[in-house]
């Protein structure tokens, strides 16, 4: 069945004197389309005006500009720290975030415009801030190619962080990126337990597949480091489930790991308690207690998994990488860690500014209205 057939707001005809009527007040939208091929999810098809997105002064993030070809993502992660951005298009944070995904269509198309601009000052661009660019959509809509080799040929720095193993398909375009400009990748895997990821993520490729994703951009000769988030109090903080996780990073040769626990701001945390009170009524009461003063959990909870990330990481021959998010744990709002080894890219001597600073322990935690 073709995907054009599928359309609830076909796009209007060539000759038609104005647009078709929007369904949603999205700016810019052409249509909305759903397809049996996902069910249950429709996508809203929009045409931007721009896609490079300045990351706030005050923000600690290790990159200054964003792009994000999405909005919503069909991961369906139960405790996605992006969710609350939904409800800015009046979508909510819930069933919404995971089944209504806006596509910026035009994208590439205007990043290179973009791009061009005597003013550009080719800092780097990290994608994968706010929701994944590799969902499964982007094997539809195949933005990515277009976005990467825009950079690319500006001479633009760029980071991916996914969990889609859909980057495998554009390996080849990361290993010709990574002639032209500094390149880093990130694969975001938290736990190897494959019954706990498909309850709690259950739009994503598995950990075993996400394991053999690093592999094969190691083998590549592509840096890889991991995002180790969340760590889920609990459910995948035992010394079993992290030696399993540390392990399988180290055998699949991530070049840095950086692990944190899990961070519940408003709009993932209502969803989140909801998940845990149906699938795991046991823990309700102590995750409550865990986060009763807010997105982090307890100075004590967070001092004791610092203590085990730290031995799991030497143990399996992470010592040498940076990066852990607790290393403020007076003040969880000012918790801070350089992105692992392998994430952002490493800029030749001489090369331009590509921004400065640490990042913040969850990937996009702050500011997130900056990184649509």
């Amino acid at each position: 069945m073709r995907w054009d057939a599928q359309a609830l707001v076909p796009a209007p005809a060539e000759e038609t004197s104005g647009p078709a009527p929007a369904l949603l007040p999205l700016a810019g939208l052409v249509r909305s389309v759903t397809t049996p091929e996902f069910a249950g999810i429709t996508f809203h098809e929009v045409t931007a005006k721009s896609v490079l997105n300045k990351v706030p002064a005050r923000s600690r993030m290790p990159f200054e500009w964003t792009v994000n070809p999405y909005r919503g993502c069909s991961h369906a992660c139960v405790y996605c720290f992006a969710r609350k951005s939904h409800t800015y298009l009046d979508f909510d944070a819930g069933l919404d975030f995971d089944s209504q995904v806006v596509v910026k269509v035009n994208a590439a198309e205007v990043l290179r415009k973009e791009l061009a601009k005597p003013s550009w000052g080719r800092h780097q661009v990290a994608l994968g801030t706010n929701t994944d660019p590799y969902q499964r959509a982007e094997g539809r809509y195949r933005l990515m190619p277009g976005i990467i080799s825009a950079l690319a040929d500006s001479g633009t720095p760029l980071s991916i962080l996914t969990k889609g193993t859909l980057l495998a398909r554009d390996i080849p375009l990361l290993k010709s990126a990574a002639t032209q400009v500094p390149v880093g990748l990130g694969i975001s895997l938290a736990m190897t337990n494959e019954a706990l990821s498909e309850a709690i993520e259950p739009g994503t490729p598995g950990p075993r597949a996400r394991l053999k994703l690093v592999s094969r951009l190691r083998e590549a000769g592509l840096p890889c480091g991991v995002m180790a988030m969340p760590i889920l109090p609990w459910l995948s903080d035992s010394d079993e489930a992290l030696d399993a996780l540390f392990a399988s990073l180290a055998a699949a040769g991530a070049t840095g790991v950086t692990a944190g626990a899990l961070y519940l701001k408003p709009g993932t945390r209502e969803w989140f308690m909801k998940w845990i009170a149906a699938n795991h009524p046991e823990l309700a009461g102590r995750y409550r207690r865990l986060y009763e003063s807010g997105s982090y959990a307890s100075k004590e909870y967070r001092t004791w998994l610092a203590g085990k990330v730290r031995y799991f990481k030497a143990r399996h021959g992470f010592s040498h990488s940076s990066g852990f998010s607790h290393r403020d744990l007076d003040d969880p709002r000012v918790e801070e860690a350089e992105y692992p080894a392998g994430i952002i890219p490493e800029a030749p001597a001489g090369s331009l500014p590509q921004g400065s600073g640490q990042a913040r322990g969850q990937a996009g935690q702050a500011n997130q209205e900056a990184l649509f």
